[in-house]
């Protein structure tokens, strides 16, 4: 059995939605376990990530997808805490050849998502992990990956609820990411 692990953080909601997606495509997969994990506040002491069950998952698990909105051009500074926590995994080697993935969700169609991406892509690479990206073309009458991103999944919501925001269009995206994970990763374990 594969392990998935989609972490993220959420503001307001919108990046649980698209979690939510990501979790359910990764577990359509036959053979795979997931967890979705979210980055609790109350977790962080000092400006310092500190949950050890949620690192033990991570440690356990053979793919973690990160997940954060986008707030002022990268990521938020609650998943930035969890980053710097890391780094005794990074010291240790712990995630090397682990599969790695992201997505991330802002207002604007850009809004900067890109850098929040490439910040997960570098965490990845610090950790040796394997990255995946997404190669779905926008070019489908689904709306998938609507807004042109191959690093990873981006998605759209502002102010609606995060009932109606990100679309359904985004929501799909997100479980092909998953979904994706979830294949190269059973491929890998063989």
């Amino acid at each position: 059995m594969s392990t998935i692990s989609i972490l993220y953080f959420s503001g307001s909601g919108h990046t649980t939605k698209l979690a939510e997606a990501v979790t359910k495509g990764a577990a359509a997969v036959g053979g795979v376990q997931t967890h979705l994990i979210a980055i609790n506040g109350d977790d962080i002491e000092k400006g310092r990530y500190a949950n050890d069950e949620v690192f033990a998952q991570l440690d356990a698990s053979d793919a973690i997808i990160f997940g954060s909105p986008t707030y002022m051009g990268g990521p938020a500074a609650q998943f930035k805490a969890f980053a710097d926590a890391s780094s005794g995994r990074w010291y240790h080697g712990g995630w090397r050849d682990k599969v790695a993935a992201g997505f991330t969700v802002s207002s604007g169609p850009s809004g900067d998502k890109l850098s929040t991406l490439h910040y997960f892509f570098t965490l990845a690479m610090q950790h040796g992990m394997i990255w995946v990206g997404f190669p779905e073309t926008m070019m489908n009458d689904q709306g998938i990956n609507r807004l042109s991103s191959y690093s990873g999944v981006m998605a759209q919501a502002g102010q609606e609820s995060p009932e109606v925001a990100p679309n359904a269009a985004d929501k799909l995206t997100g479980e092909l990411l998953g979904k994706r994970v979830a294949e190269i990763v059973a491929r890998y374990k063989k």
